[in-house]
């Protein structure tokens, strides 16, 4: 049987996947993305949350609010400022204040991704001349009828049973197959 190596997302090492869609080359790895996509997202809410408190009539706003609303980082900032780009108070320690329709003009407002849309449903011919068999499916690409089943149920295939045997469409199944 034909083994394919991939490269964890992580470290970068090339391993053996158990599953197809595995991706980590070991549970610490996967723990090391999983706390760093939860300290992403909380990043996140707390940007959402300094943008929802700014008014829309101020003038101007200090550092790290333009950059939860503009997404510069906060050394382009400065330097902008010492370069006299955009004109800024100086209030006191950590009291910066940056003109905010001078930054307006330079950045474009960060645009928040927003709910995904529902999706729309394709269609698929289940006549089988465009499917595959489970055993089909099993044989090309190496792995037992389980885990096709498992694969079919996770990534929602719709299936057609004639008699004894199940139908995929080809499509699907190769995309699912193809891209990991």
């Amino acid at each position: 049987m034909n083994r394919i190596e991939k490269e964890c997302a992580v470290c970068g090492k090339p391993f053996v996947p158990k599953t197809v869609d595995s991706i980590y080359c070991s549970k610490i790895c996967g723990n090391a993305a999983y706390r760093k996509k939860k300290v992403q997202r909380k990043k996140e809410e707390e940007q959402q949350a300094v943008v929802d408190s700014i008014t829309s009539d101020r003038l101007y706003i200090s550092v790290p609010e333009a950059i939860a609303l503009f997404g510069v980082a906060k050394s382009t900032l400065y330097r902008l400022i010492r370069q006299r780009k955009i004109p800024a108070i100086n209030l006191g320690t950590r009291l910066v204040r940056i003109d905010r329709a001078t930054i307006e003009e330079m950045f474009p407002i960060r645009q928040v991704p927003t709910m995904k849309e529902k999706p729309i449903m394709k269609l698929y011919s289940l006549e089988p001349e465009d499917c595959y068999t489970i055993g089909e499916i099993a044989k090309k690409f190496g792995i037992s009828d389980s885990s096709v089943y498992k694969h079919i149920r996770k990534f929602s295939i719709p299936t057609r049973q004639i008699g004894k045997y199940v139908y995929a469409p080809k499509s699907e199944i190769d995309n699912v197959y193809n891209s990991k």
